[in-house]
């Protein structure tokens, strides 16, 4: 009976990786596709937003399942509590990759502005942050997201400069406003997913040593 239950307990950990290369992968590819103003990129997100919620409700049903049939105690219970948690993010993570791509084709119809701001780095930059998580997830190996805080804090400040940037394109000339507003807004989405990344992080750092920590 132990050891189904740490088989079932291995495959949720896989289940909840392979939802966070879903999700991961509908972020890169819409800002891929934002890159290069290639809007049929965007086609197979709107189908991985379906695989997306059923991977959700699945996996939830998985984890209440274990907790039901179990009881699981110490570190196999605050595994399965941070997977119910770290599928929310994901889940997060995946849509606003969705709500980039709606965007694309607005944008696929003439040269970006500022050559698109620094928006490519800052989605570089959260990709790296939900990639670190998902091995720190799969090996429980904290010393992966030792830099998340400040990678956090970079993804913030290039979320305000990419604002300020964009006030400046607009005033000169109204006619980048719609574009320019599409920017910050991505930009957006983009910091929020990286507050998601960090709040993965933190369920990590609570699945690996019962602490929990908050990262701001």
């Amino acid at each position: 009976m132990v050891e189904k239950f740490h088989t079932e307990l291995a495959s949720l950990k896989g289940d909840v990786l392979v939802m966070g290369r879903l999700a991961q992968g509908m972020l890169h590819r819409s800002m891929e596709a934002l890159r290069t103003r290639d809007a049929t990129l965007t086609g197979s997100i709107d189908r991985d937003k379906k695989d997306l919620a059923d991977y959700d409700h699945e996996i939830e049903q998985k984890c209440l399942r274990l907790i039901a049939l179990h009881q699981p105690m110490a570190k196999d219970l605050r595994t399965i509590a941070a997977s119910m948690k770290v599928i929310t993010n994901l889940y997060r993570i995946g849509r606003y990759g969705k709500d980039i791509a709606i965007v694309v084709p607005d944008l696929a119809d003439a040269p970006h502005v500022g050559n698109l701001v620094s928006i490519p780095h800052m989605g570089n930059l959260v990709e790296g942050m939900i990639a670190d998580t998902l091995i720190a997830f799969e090996r429980e190996d904290l010393s992966v997201i030792d830099n998340i805080i400040k990678q956090e804090e970079v993804v913030d400040a290039l979320r305000y400069s990419i604002f300020r940037e964009c006030l400046t394109y607009m005033m000169e000339d109204p006619k980048n406003i719609t574009r320019c507003t599409n920017y910050v807004m991505i930009a957006r989405y983009l910091e929020r997913c990286g507050d998601h990344a960090c709040k993965i992080a933190e369920k990590v750092h609570y699945m690996a040593t019962g602490e929990r920590i908050e990262i701001r």
